[in-house]
This record gives C-alpha cells, sequence and structure tokens, in this order.
C-alpha cells in the first residue's frame, strides 16, 4: 500500500489443447500480465487474428441486437458471470445462433417496414376518398358556367385560400371534361407546390387541398401534417409535366374513381385491406417482441462469453507457439507475493482441459523496469486514481496515495470550512454509498464520477465540519459550545471605563484585555472564540489567523514531502543524494522558511502589544536583505544574529547542490576512463563525459528548488483566499436574503419567508457548494500534484494492466 508490489517476470509453458482454460483462469484471477513476444509482427498478421475479427463481428451483433431490445421496452436479465470458458466450438456454435437471430430479425424488420408503408399509403388513401367527394362536386359545378373567371376573382380565391380549410386554385377556358390528378403532400411543401403550379399552368388547372384530419393516419407517421389534394387538368402532356413536378416535391399520387358509386367501392375496399394490414402488423411486432425477449434472457450471458474469447484469442496473439504446434511459449509480469496464486490457476486450467501435462513456470532475472502495481480497494481506488492522473509512480516509488487520503480532505477542508455545507456534503456521499448499485447501472459519465469519488467526497465532508468548528461557523453562523473567555461586564464602572454614557456616545467599543476580568486568561477550548463574531474587526483577524495558518501547514506539508524522498532514498540505497541533495534542502527550506514558521508560532505564545509587536513579513524581508535599523524591535535576544547565520547557511548550502554532486560524478568518470586505459583497452571506444549536460541538469535542478520554496510557500496561500472568500459569500447570502426576511409579519411574509428561502437554498447548493467545492477540489489537487509531491515523486512509471475479466 504505501509502495509498489514487487515484480517479477515469469516464462510460462503450456500446452495448446489447455491455452483457453489457463488463460481463462489468468483472467479470473486478474493478477498477470502478458508481454507482447511478437512485437515486429503487424496486427494482421498475428496466428489468432481471423478469431479475433470474428469475436468483434459478433460484438456488432450483439449489439445490433441490444439496441433492438432497447428499443422495444424490453427487459434484460441480469448478467450472471459464468466461470467457464466456452471452446472453439461452442464459439462457432453461438456464432451461428446470433447469425441466425441477426437475419431473422432483420427480415421481420424489413418486412415490418414495407408492411407499415402500405398500412400509411392505405390510410392517406382512406383519407384522400374522404375529402375527394366535395372536390368532385365543386369542380362539376364549376365546369357547368359558362363564364370565365375574372382576374378579381381568381385573387380572391387566393386570398380565400389562406383562410379556409379547403381551399382551390382555379384557371379554365370554358366547360370542357377535365382529368385529374390526386395524391397527398407534406403540409409544409404545399405552398411551394401550389406556386410552381400556378407559375407554370396558371390558366389549365383547378387546385382544390385540404388538410388531412386523420388522428390514426397522423399517430402512424409520426404526427407529420399532411394534405390531400386534386388536381383537374386538361391534357395529357400538361398532366404529365404535373405528375413530374409532384415527383419533385415527393409528393404521393393515389388513383381515384371519378364517379361516387366507385369510390364509396374504392373506400370500402381499403378499409378491408386496413384491418388486414392492421392485424398482420399486430402479429408480426407480437413475433418480433417474442423473439427479442428469448433474446434478452442470454443476451448478457452471450456478450460476457465473447468478451472473454476476444480476450483470450488477443493474449494468444502475444505468445509464442513452437514448431510442433503443441506448445505454447509466454511471458508475464506478476506480482511476487502471487506466484502460488498464478501456480494453482494454471494447474486447475490444465486440469479442466484434460491436459496430461501441467503447465510449467519459470522466474526469469531481467534487466527490463517491471510495471508499478499498487493494491487498491473500494476505498482507496479513487485516491489511487488521483495520484496516478498526475502520473504512475516508478517501480517500487513511494506511492503518495495513502497519505493523501487525509491530507487532500483536508486541505479541501480548510478552504471549504463550514459545518453546514460540510454536512451537506457528508449526507450526499452517504446517500451515494447506500445508492452504489442503482446508480452503477446509470450510463453517464457524470453519475460515473459520482460513486467512483464517493468515499473522497465522504471525507471532504467529514474533514469540513471539523474545520468548520475550528473556524465557529455553521452557515455563516457562529456557536457558543463552551464559555467565551471574554466578560463585558467587567468593562463597566467600577473596575472598568464603561458607563451608560458610553454605551449611547460611541459606535464601537474596545474590550481592553489588561482590565482584570475581561480576559480570563486562556483561549477559548476549541475553535475560534464566539466573540468574535460580534466583532468590528472580525476580518481583519481573521485574515491574520487564516494567512498564518496557510504558512504553517504548507511549510509542514512540504517538509514531509522531503521526508517521504529521504524514505525513497534509503529504500535504493542512494546514500549520495542524501547526503549532496537531501541534506542541502532541507537545510535551505529549515533556515529559511522553517524559522518563518518558527516565527509565527513564537508570536503566538508570548504576551506582546497589538501596537508594539513587530511585523513578521517585515522581520523576513529585512532578514532576506540585511537591512536591520538602530530601532529595529526583536521578539528575543541574539534574533540578529541568528538570522544572519540561518541566510548566510542557506546561501552555502546552493554551491553544495549545484558543483558538489556534478563534480563526484566527473572524478567517477574520469578514474573508470584511466582503468580502462591502463588495461590495454584503448581500442575500445569510450563514451565522452559531458560536463556540460551534467551541470545543466544540476543547475535547473538547484534553480527549480530554491524558487520552488518560495513560490510553493507563497501558493499555499491560496489556503487562505479561497476560505476567506467560502466565508464571506456564506455571510453575503445571509445578509442579503434571510437575515431581513425572518423580521416580516406572519402572513403574505410567511409566503415570502417561504420563497426566499427556497433561493436561498438553492443559491447555497448551486453557489457554495458544487462552485466553491469544485474550486477547492482543484485547488487542493494543486497543491498535492506540484507543491507536494514534486519534492519526492517522479511519476515516471507504466502501470501494470493485467488479463482480468472483471474489467471488461
Amino acid at each position: 500500500m504505501f509502495r509498489s508490489e514487487e515484480m517479477c517476470l515469469v516464462q510460462l509453458f503450456f500446452q495448446t489443447e489447455s491455452a483457453h482454460t489457463c488463460i481463462n483462469e489468468l483472467g479470473l484471477l486478474g493478477l498477470v500480465q502478458f508481454r507482447d513476444l511478437n512485437p515486429g509482427a503487424a496486427a494482421f498478421q498475428r496466428r489468432f487474428v481471423k478469431e479475433v475479427r470474428k469475436c468483434e463481428e459478433m460484438e456488432r451483433i450483439l449489439r445490433f441486437l441490444e439496441a433492438e431490445i432497447t428499443r422495444s421496452n424490453i427487459p434484460v436479465s441480469a448478467a450472471v458471470d459464468s466461470v467457464g470458458v466456452s471452446c472453439p466450438r461452442e464459439l462457432l456454435e453461438l456464432e451461428c445462433k446470433i447469425r441466425k437471430l441477426e437475419e431473422e430479425l432483420k427480415e421481420i424488420n424489413g418486412n415490418h417496414d414495407v408492411l407499415k408503408r402500405n398500412f400509411i399509403e392505405l390510410l392517406e388513401i382512406r383519407s384522400l376518398l374522404k375529402v375527394s367527394t366535395d372536390f368532385f362536386e365543386e369542380a362539376e359545378s364549376q365546369l357547368s358556367c359558362s363564364e370565365l373567371p375574372s382576374e378579381e376573382s381568381v385573387s380572391a380565391a387566393a386570398s380565400s385560400r389562406t383562410l379556409g380549410r379547403r381551399n382551390s386554385s382555379i384557371s379554365t377556358n370554358g366547360p370542357q371534361k377535365l382529368a385529374f390528378i390526386a395524391g397527398v403532400i407534406k403540409q409544409d411543401r404545399f405552398p411551394a407546390f401550389e406556386k410552381v403550379l400556378w407559375r407554370l399552368f396558371h390558366e389549365n388547372f383547378i387546385l382544390r387541398h385540404a388538410e388531412i384530419q386523420d388522428t390514426e393516419q397522423q399517430t402512424e407517421d409520426r404526427r407529420m401534417k399532411k394534405d390531400a389534394f386534386v388536381i383537374f387538368v386538361q391534357g395529357d402532356q400538361v398532366q404529365g409535366k404535373i405528375k413530374k413536378i409532384c415527383n419533385g416535391f415527393r409528393a404521393n399520387l393515389y388513383p381515384c374513381p371519378n364517379n361516387l358509386h366507385a369510390r364509396e367501392e374504392m373506400r370500402m375496399n381499403v378499409h378491408t385491406r386496413i384491418e388486414d394490414l392492421r392485424m398482420i402488423l399486430r402479429r408480426t411486432e407480437e413475433f418480433k417482441v417474442t423473439v427479442l425477449t428469448k433474446a434478452a434472457a442470454t443476451i448478457h450471458q452471450w456478450a460476457t462469453k465473447v468478451k472473454k474469447m476476444k480476450a483470450i484469442y488477443y493474449t494468444l496473439n502475444l505468445c509464442n507457439i513452437d514448431i510442433t504446434q503443441k506448445l505454447i511459449v509466454a511471458e508475464i509480469w506478476c506480482p511476487v507475493s502471487d506466484l502460488n496464486s498464478v501456480q494453482n490457476a494454471l494447474t486447475k486450467g490444465s486440469e479442466q482441459s484434460g491436459s496430461t501435462v501441467s503447465p510449467v513456470l519459470n522466474r526469469i532475472q531481467t534487466q527490463q523496469i517491471p510495471p508499478t502495481f499498487n493494491r487498491t480497494n473500494e476505498f482507496t481506488k479513487g485516491f489511487q486514481t488521483i495520484v496516478d492522473a498526475y502520473g504512475v509512480s516508478n517501480y517500487r516509488e513511494i506511492n503518495p496515495a495513502p497519505y493523501t487520503i487525509i491530507t487532500f480532505p483536508f486541505l479541501f477542508a480548510v478552504m471549504f470550512g463550514d459545518c453546514g455545507h460540510g454536512l451537506i456534503l457528508t449526507l450526499l456521499a452517504i446517500w451515494v454509498i447506500k445508492q452504489q448499485e442503482q446508480l452503477s447501472r446509470w450510463k453517464s459519465e457524470f453519475v460515473d464520477v459520482l460513486v467512483g469519488g464517493r468515499f473522497i467526497i465522504l471525507l471532504m465532508g467529514l474533514f469540513s465540519i471539523y474545520t468548520g468548528l475550528i473556524y465557529n461557523d455553521c452557515l455563516s453562523k457562529s456557536f457558543s459550545i463552551c464559555r467565551s473567555s471574554w466578560r463585558v461586564r467587567h468593562m463597566f464602572q467600577p473596575s472598568g471605563p464603561w458607563s451608560n454614557k458610553t454605551l449611547h456616545a460611541f459606535g464601537h467599543l474596545h474590550l481592553d484585555p489588561e482590565i482584570p476580568g475581561v480576559y480570563s486568561g486562556s483561549p477559548y477550548m476549541f475553535g475560534i472564540d464566539p466573540v468574535w463574531n460580534l466583532a468590528s474587526n472580525k476580518l481583519s483577524f481573521l485574515n491574520s489567523y487564516k494567512m498564518k495558518m496557510s504558512v504553517i501547514l504548507g511549510v509542514i506539508h512540504m517538509l514531509f514531502g522531503m521526508a517521504l524522498s529521504l524514505v525513497n532514498y534509503l529504500h535504493f540505497r542512494n546514500f549520495q543524494n542524501i547526503l549532496l541533495r537531501f541534506v542541502p534542502e532541507l537545510v535551505f527550506m529549515l533556515s529559511l522558511f522553517g524559522y518563518l514558521l518558527f516565527l509565527i508560532l513564537f508570536k503566538w505564545t508570548v504576551r506582546l502589544r497589538s501596537e508594539t509587536a513587530p511585523s513578521i513579513l517585515l522581520i523576513f524581508i529585512n532578514m532576506m536583505l540585511f537591512s536591520y535599523q538602530t530601532d529595529d524591535k526583536f521578539l528575543y535576544s541574539g534574533q540578529k544574529a541568528l538570522q544572519m547565520f540561518l541566510v548566510l547557511q542557506a546561501l552555502l548550502m546552493v554551491p553544495v547542490m549545484l558543483l558538489i554532486k556534478p563534480l563526484l560524478i566527473y572524478r567517477h568518470r574520469v578514474q573508470l576512463q584511466q582503468q580502462a586505459t591502463a588495461g590495454d583497452k584503448a581500442g575500445n571506444q569510450t563514451d565522452e563525459v559531458s560536463m556540460g549536460d551534467i551541470f545543466a541538469y544540476q543547475a535547473i535542478h538547484t534553480i527549480e528548488h530554491c524558487l520552488g520554496c518560495i513560490s510553493n510557500t507563497a501558493s499555499y496561500l491560496r489556503l487562505w483566499a479561497l476560505s476567506l472568500a467560502h466565508a464571506e459569500l456564506s455571510e453575503v447570502l445571509w445578509r442579503m436574503l434571510l437575515r431581513g426576511t425572518l423580521g416580516c409579519h406572519p402572513g403574505l411574509g410567511s409566503l415570502l419567508l417561504a420563497l426566499v428561502f427556497s433561493c436561498f437554498a438553492l443559491l447555497t447548493f448551486a453557489v457554495l457548494i458544487v462552485m466553491e467545492g469544485l474550486s477547492a477540489f482543484l485547488h487542493a489537487l494543486r497543491l498535492h500534484w506540484i507543491e507536494f509531491q514534486n519534492k519526492f515523486y517522479q511519476g515516471a512509471g507504466f502501470k501494470f494492466t493485467p488479463l482480468s475479466f472483471t474489467s471488461l
């Protein structure tokens, strides 16, 4: 947990007939990573590439089946983990089964689409026959008139088209017998369709149209509004042109008899066909549901089998097969502590296959860097993910995740400290933990992040409650757990200077701790005294307190990171880095910022008057600049000499970090070169010692550490800034919303209070919990990645990715 697992490279030998069962057992174990023994072979050159592609095709078919099941709203059975592994023959049978099912469903869908299309056409014909009777009566009455319509009547008819339900465009040259074209068109296309007809044939057609009011037809055709129309024309040539225009506007043309008796007979025939098609469609859908219901009971089991077989064949592509085609050779990375488990899994797989030869494990020595494997559980997985997001640790490097479990939520809580807001976060995390199984079924990235970080949110909420108690802040209000250390009664006469006139004359009064009884002499038992919530200088006090607290926490956090680097050096037995890197860095850090921490704590422990107490900031600046005046005030005797010694000591550590290690490396290389020359190896080419590269690397590291100590310490001031901003935003919401509304009279005031409280709750959750919480989370993440982990963590390794069926 505190360091990555010790790994080993193992060579496996097992028979071909036991390959599937052995790899299946290793996949169920999830502790083995296979190495690619054919790195130069392309994907299409692998031995089992056909089997892998076959599995990918089966996955495509299963996705198609799952989409059809989802579209039909059929419940899918829960996935059942199958321990056994499918042999190639079972995989072939499964492939035939799902291919047959796919073809059957495609045929059903194709027939259903054709029947649905015919059904919609019959519904359109029925609607067209309903409205066409009035069209023919109007056309016959207009043909009986000998008088041609004037331009005014045509324009009046065009105006009435936009107002009435049934409209017409009329143009005739006399009482002649007209041919007609009937059809249905989408309502949004009809204006352009009518305009084209009028511009081309404005003296040779009669147009009647009406909106289809058949609700069944609209339901079947996705509630798309359509118009039925009949066009009466003169001449075959014009009729052919109009049909081409109808095709261009994708209008459906249907045959329509020109006499009433034939139309009634056709309507009865269409009605009968509609009923028949409705029954056929219902039977088709029932049959499809039956087929999909049967498939839904086993689709997850099929998908699991296919994924496992694909993983097995992909793994076999990483192995070598000997010339006899009877032996498979593989190389795996696995934890040393789990070698017995791997051996037992291989033996079990060999017994299941009926193989007469047990698999052989041969641990081999290698110079290759093993992968990094950090064991996690449900609780530590989220924190390990935070660390790995910055970079996977080097092999056997110390793992920051166990320490992050405490430091990350604590630094978050320092910026987010509020009892009420922390309680809301805690309740949210508890609810997510209890509803984990239900939430895991949702296919949402946000829900996945929420479920994966449920324990992080829980600890952030608990630590926020703790820091809220320290700040004595709950939704911008303080509470008195213990008795305050300040007494106002002793400020009145005769023991103090106050009187009734003093209360009326001054708006702000000052509590003097020098007066006996005003201050008890001991601080508040836990956290900040609630009396500060009434003080006019509350903001100044909290500014000073939180700023110094941020510096203290930052220096301690960085020193802890440097201590972890010492643990790394001791583990890898790198004693040179301990003497030439860790010790100078620690001395530099303690000489400057360790002393700054000492000044803060020392000033808190001694009793000073605010008018005469020296500023720590000015003391530190003058210390760095060697600027001392005769009238300077010091906190203790000998302060000036100690400060000068500490600054000189820090400056002396710079050349130690910069020069000594490169010079030792150079001397070592020169000695190796002299030994090679004395041993008559002058003919061999030796690498040239590049002092430039060595000094450049060391100079970069020295500058980074010296400047980083300053910038990183200043970076921890974000703890002060965000904590102050969170408290002030909470105070603003209280003052501007709730405080004024609580004094309203009953009646309408109650309704106003309910409305204002709803706004207060909404803004509190959206701004103070979601936005401020996300901001504090990101800043805590940055403090761990940049300020803390760069003291000891390289993060240049590669992650251990075992064959695991649980992650499929």
